[in-house]
């Protein structure tokens, strides 16, 4: 039995030595270069817009940083001012809409891995948030136009985060899902093996070991909302003035760049130049914190 497996180890080696086994070899060689040099040469492509974007943002928003941003509303044409109102206004729509979202995502996320797994409705669920994950946010903003504003009969910052919600959603149903569908089912059996209810074991110990996702979650959410513009336009409109005021107009930074860009006053453009700054370091710094939460470190 040695010398037959001998031989047929012979054998092949022989065969993979022969000039056709070879010249297949270098035939691979040759295509795998050629296609991980395509791979690179597309990754510094979509890299260099990239560095160049982030460039002109940083060369033309640092230049308009100034305490006068952060303290004064925004001006007329032709005068000095700030982002304050628009910083304001953002910060209470996108908390609005993060508090009325992110529960119901929670609650959704939750009733799919728990209690609805294999039933037709999650299936119709997540196909739906699937849907509402791809759905371009301009069409979400023509919605709550129709449902709230035309019947309210104005345009409101109760509108704004409705429509931030609906944003937030899909994103934390789609993580919660994900994060409970992690969690061992050990863990499960051994609650319910104490005598603990169905409703206790999911607070204390399904919640506790996937608290990380979903919180990462909920900060991934309020990355995409934070620089949503066309939601805006069509709910909450604009405020040249501060206001705390929900059931009125009410000012947005996205919504501000939009107009100060689109402006041709040069004190505006500047405006806009560093309110994009400030967004983008925005959504950076949530996307760190949300990779923070993922790691493994912050999972144990």
């Amino acid at each position: 039995m040695a010398n037959t497996l001998g031989t047929s180890a012979s054998a092949g080696f022989s065969a993979a030595s022969t000039p056709e086994a070879q010249a297949l070899y270098r035939r691979r060689r040759r295509g795998n270069g050629i296609l991980l040099s395509l791979s690179v040469v597309a990754t510094l492509f979509g890299l260099l817009w990239l560095v160049l974007i982030l460039a002109a943002l940083l060369y033309k928003g640092v230049s308009g940083l100034s305490v006068a941003v952060f303290t004064e509303m925004t001006p007329p044409p032709g005068s000095a001012g700030g982002l304050l109102n628009a910083i304001w206004g953002s910060l209470l729509m996108t908390v609005g809409g993060v508090l009325i979202g992110t529960p119901i995502g929670i609650l959704a996320g939750t009733y799919m891995s728990e209690y609805g797994r294999g039933r037709k409705l999650t299936t119709v669920v997540r196909f739906i948030n699937d849907i509402l994950l791809a759905a371009p946010s301009i069409v979400i903003g023509l919605f709550v136009y129709e449902v709230m504003v035309v019947q309210m009969g104005h345009f409101s910052a109760w509108a704004g985060c409705v429509a931030l919600a609906i944003l937030v959603i899909p994103v934390v149903v789609r993580t919660t899902e994900d994060m409970l569908n992690l969690v061992p089912n050990q863990l499960r059996e051994a609650a319910a093996a104490l005598g603990l209810p169905r409703s206790i074991m999911i607070r204390h110990v399904a919640y506790k070991a996937a608290m990380s996702g979903i919180v990462t979650g909920v900060l991934l959410a309020i990355a995409r909302v934070s620089g949503e513009t066309a939601p805006l336009l069509f709910t909450a409109l604009n405020n040249q003035f501060w206001s705390s005021d929900m059931n009125s107009p009410m000012s947005s930074l996205p919504v501000t760049i939009f107009q100060f860009a689109l402006s041709p006053y040069q004190d505006w453009q500047s405006l806009a130049w560093t309110g994009a700054l400030l967004i983008t370091f925005t959504v950076l710094a949530l996307n760190i914190v949300a990779r923070a939460f993922l790691s493994p470190k912050a999972q144990k």
